[in-house]
């Protein structure tokens, strides 16, 4: 056993609690290298601390910039198929303000060439009559009769005005068949077509911007 040693009081204190003597404490000196090393390493364990909070701040905001785009995604195609829908049907409005202009400046250009389209089918007829929208049967008697002499048709051109037909409208009958014009159909057709394909690009349509995808 090891040899008992006197406890020692380093405080004194008097009957009401007062510290009448307190041991002196021997003072311990740090060399100027130590101090350096414990300098150093205190600022690296700062540092490191630093760096780690710094770090996991950064993942927290990459976590909600992720999330808030994943939300985010989805109304983008929305916006993007409404851009596209609402950009086809500005470009069907002025395709079909362009061709009425031009029907309205050139009314005879779609028979003339619907004619010179159809000269081997109608060469050998002896007939072709031509039903149309009466504002414009004058004008295409005149210009299918040119046309047809041009073509080498003997045959004969009848024009006949029926106000069933709108606007620039007209049918061709030569017998062994027939070619019809109407461009309100037309316009119809391709508004069709394209709403089609719009509806079924849907959301899944290439992206506006290239390289955007990612």
């Amino acid at each position: 056993m090891s040899q008992a040693q006197k406890f020692g009081f380093d405080t004194v204190f008097d009957s009401v609690g007062t510290i009448t003597a307190t041991a002196m404490r021997a003072k311990r000196l740090f060399p100027i290298e130590e101090v350096e090393q414990i300098r150093m390493a205190a600022y690296a364990e700062g540092e490191r601390a630093a760096l780690a909070s710094v770090a996991a701040q950064q993942a927290g905001a990459l976590a909600q910039i992720a999330e808030a785009c994943r939300q985010a995604l989805p109304r983008l195609a929305e916006v993007a198929h409404d851009h596209r829908t609402g950009s086809a049907a500005l470009a069907l409005a002025c395709g079909r303000a362009i061709a009425d202009a031009a029907l309205d400046r050139f009314p005879e250009a779609a028979a003339k060439a619907a004619l010179d389209s159809l000269a081997r089918e109608i060469e050998a007829q002896p007939r072709l009559t031509v039903s149309t929208d009466p504002a414009i049967a004058e004008i295409l008697q005149t210009t299918l009769e040119a046309t047809a002499r041009n073509l080498g048709f003997e045959g004969a051109i009848i024009v006949r005005p029926d106000g069933a037909y709108g606007p620039h409208a007209f049918t061709l009958d030569f017998g062994d068949g027939q070619a019809a014009f109407d461009p309100q159909v037309s316009a119809q057709r391709v508004t069709q077509a394209l709403e089609a394909a719009l509806a079924a690009e849907g959301l899944h349509a290439e992206p506006m911007i290239p390289g955007s995808e990612s």
